[in-house]
């Protein structure tokens, strides 16, 4: 019997998954209605992940793990054989925007580019937990292969172009990333040794060091990233808001000041950029009280200002949620009652015909 080729419209779901129980009945349902199948490559896992996928309505093989995320992802591909790919991990889950799957896969061929949303415990912030937003390309034509033993990327001659389909996850939780501690790091080095000096591998070795608490580690690996990548790089933005923000927490200030002083013609619009600014120099007035209340705090509350003044821009590769809004709203208003309380009490103190003191950051 002659095989029938699928609708050039055709959309598979490609996961590879392994003791992701937890998470991947949430993921496939999320999928269901938007492709026409979802097919999932398990590659060990000591849980009910199979049977689970199963029960949703994937297809599953299995795979022992090769200890490389392309070769996995592209074993999947090829057992999906469809006409498009939507390469989606199992703590990731369609939040909005599926509809326009379907109508995107009937255009031209081009690389499909979605904003992926990433739950984060950010120390430091008003609330504990915020979000990251990354335009990651995962909607893949047919014959697209992935490079990379981690943080692989497609490999394509393809135009790419943004969708407007938002991709929730909570994979970078500290609970999720705990579970992941000792395979990163390895698989980066390994593929490091193998391409010394790539600024992307660099990039994602800070990342990895900063997910775990290492922000001294991790400034210095993103200093040899930035050092390495060109402007044009798409995740460039990130690793500078990323540097100055690992910069600040070691107390590294003036290396973040003259980062920042380097940078910023490069982001004038860039929210995530004079938040963190705002908060190094924040930091500083806590670390140098005596010029807090007349040269840092003050400065800090420009910077965060500026953040207003711009607005939100989930646009901007690697940008947080509230950084144009809310979180520097908060900060703002904190340094403005400071200083205004400083110069109640100097006011104060002049009347009284004393000095005033130095009031703490």
């Amino acid at each position: 019997m002659r095989h029938r080729p699928r609708p050039r419209s055709d959309i598979a779901a490609v996961l590879i998954a392994r003791d992701e129980a937890r998470s991947i009945e949430r993921c496939l349902n999320s999928l269901r209605r938007h492709v026409d199948r979802m097919l999932v490559l398990d590659t060990g896992s000591r849980d009910d992940t199979a049977a689970r996928a199963t029960a949703c309505g994937a297809e599953v093989h299995h795979l022992p793990w090769p200890d490389d995320f392309s070769a996995a992802r592209n074993h999947a591909l090829d057992l999906a054989d469809a006409e498009w790919n939507l390469v989606i991990d199992a703590d990731e889950w369609i939040a909005s925007g599926g509809e326009q799957l379907r109508r995107w896969c009937r255009g031209k061929p081009r690389l499909g580019t979605l904003c992926v949303h990433s739950a984060m415990d950010e120390s430091g912030q008003p609330a504990s937990r915020s979000e990251r937003r990354n335009w990651i390309t995962r909607l893949l034509p047919r014959g697209v292969r992935y490079q990379g033993r981690i943080h692989e990327q497609p490999v394509s001659t393809l135009p790419r172009a943004r969708i407007g389909v938002h991709i929730a996850h909570d994979g970078y939780l500290a609970d999720q990333v705990a579970r992941k501690r000792t395979r990163n790091a390895p698989l980066l080095l390994r593929e490091l040794a193998e391409r010394p000096g790539d600024a992307y591998l660099l990039y994602q070795l800070g990342k990895e060091a900063e997910l775990h608490g290492d922000a001294g580690e991790a400034s210095s690996r993103y200093a040899s990233a930035l050092a390495a990548t060109p402007p044009t790089a798409s995740w460039r933005h990130a690793l500078v808001v990323r540097h100055l923000h690992c910069l600040a927490r070691t107390a590294q200030f003036d290396d973040a000041l003259t980062l920042a002083e380097r940078e910023m013609a490069n982001w004038p619009d860039s929210p995530d950029f004079f938040f963190v600014l705002g908060n190094a120099l924040h930091a500083r007035a806590i670390a140098l009280p005596d010029d807090a209340m007349t040269v840092w705090l003050p400065l800090a509350a420009d910077a965060w200002e500026r953040c207003l003044a711009i607005g939100e821009r989930p646009d901007l590769e690697g940008s947080m949620t509230g950084c144009g809004s809310d979180l520097a709203r908060h900060n703002l208003n904190a340094v403005h009652t400071r200083l205004a309380l400083h110069a109640a009490q100097t006011e104060l103190a002049q009347l009284l015909g004393g000095e005033p003191g130095h009031a703490a950051a």
